[in-house]
């Protein structure tokens, strides 16, 4: 998916996926399912591991979000730690 495009403004876009052996459902935007994608594919890993593994980090924290948005703030992270090597 093309950032430039207007289709980022596409609603969330509910899946099915296991984690930990059990069957969940988690709605993200596209550009969302698409960067966890890319993120997997990056680490070698199958999806469902990634998102356990985020589960995982969620479930830690003192406040945990609901998965959707340690989601969203995992990859946005991910994306700043990306950039700020860059630099």
């Amino acid at each position: 998916m093309d950032i430039e495009k207007p289709e980022i403004f596409h609603p969330p876009v509910k899946r099915s996926i296991t984690i930990a052996g059990h069957q969940t459902s988690i709605s993200l935007e596209p550009l969302f399912w698409d960067m966890l994608k890319t993120a997997s594919d990056s680490r070698g890993l199958p999806l469902n591991a990634l998102v356990a593994r985020i589960d995982v980090e969620r479930i830690s924290a003192t406040q945990p979000p609901g998965l959707a948005t340690a989601i969203r703030l995992w990859l946005t992270n991910d994306m700043l730690g990306k950039m700020t090597q860059a630099d």
